[in-house]
């Protein structure tokens, strides 16, 4: 605790909030008294939080094979998800989305059977494509670092339950993959952040996110600073709890398999 109050750190501490209270008494703030913006901050904060969660579940869904496969699959398996992890790291994110929504979706109009199937409403709103897109970003990252988690397993642990006679399916749910988990927790707090800090880019493809609300804002009133100042402090506090709930789980987490 002493540590902590030490002149630099107390004198940090007075000059930034010397910056929180001349930021709200200087700059204009009227503007979130009108409930339209304040319906599009909570719509945008709402589809910022359901694209971060979704994504990064479908997207981790999709990392644990490719790297599973890429650390101990045949060959047939392992250089397919190496080629689709290489491309997705490869390849800029905003030109991944791009490609689907512009690309893949402007093609579904002119075939029949989409246009007149039971999909083509979710089809031609843009939102699927950002999933899809934000989902292959974090299958493809996390992927290789599977790849890395799935080989640091101590090898000793999975020939001794083999000899104790257990299958392989429970070798990998109880041993391999919970050790590989546990391994990448800190990877992937930092993963998630970035996936947080991605999301603006469905902005480009008309998906209504705290981005794209800030830019509305500016727009509408030509207030330039207080919306990015929102979307700033928005953005920190989501990144801090992402922080905290990995802390958490990396201390809940046993480091030893049951």
């Amino acid at each position: 605790m002493r540590e902590f109050f030490v002149p630099r750190r107390i004198v940090m501490l007075v000059l930034g909030l010397a910056l929180v209270v001349w930021c709200v008494v200087a700059l204009r703030w009227d503007w979130l008294a009108n409930p339209k913006y304040q319906a599009l901050i909570l719509t945008g904060i709402w589809n910022t939080l359901w694209l971060l969660v979704v994504t990064m579940v479908v997207g981790m869904a999709l990392a644990i094979p490719l790297g599973f496969a890429q650390a101990v699959g045949p060959w047939y398996l392992a250089a397919p998800a190496r080629i689709f992890c290489g491309i997705i790291r490869g390849t800029p994110l905003l030109l991944q989305l791009w490609l689907l929504y512009y690309g893949i979706g402007s093609l579904f109009p002119s075939v029949p059977w989409i246009r007149d199937s039971a999909l083509w409403p979710i089809l031609r709103q843009a939102w699927p494509y950002a999933v899809v897109a934000l989902s292959l970003s974090v299958a493809g990252y996390e992927g290789e670092v599977m790849r890395g988690a799935f080989k640091g397993v101590p090898h000793g642990q999975l020939e001794a339950a083999k000899a104790m006679g257990m299958p392989r399916f429970t070798i990998f749910r109880r041993i391999w993959l919970p050790q590989a988990l546990h391994r990448v927790l800190p990877t992937l707090g930092g993963e998630t952040v970035l996936q947080m800090k991605a999301t603006p880019l469905v902005a480009t493809i008309t998906v209504v996110d705290i981005y794209a609300v800030s830019s509305r804002v500016r727009q509408d009133t030509f207030i330039v600073y207080e919306p990015l100042l929102l979307l700033a402090v928005v953005y920190m506090v989501i990144a801090g709890l992402i922080v905290l709930l990995f802390h958490w789980l990396e201390r809940r987490v046993p480091t030893r398999s049951a």
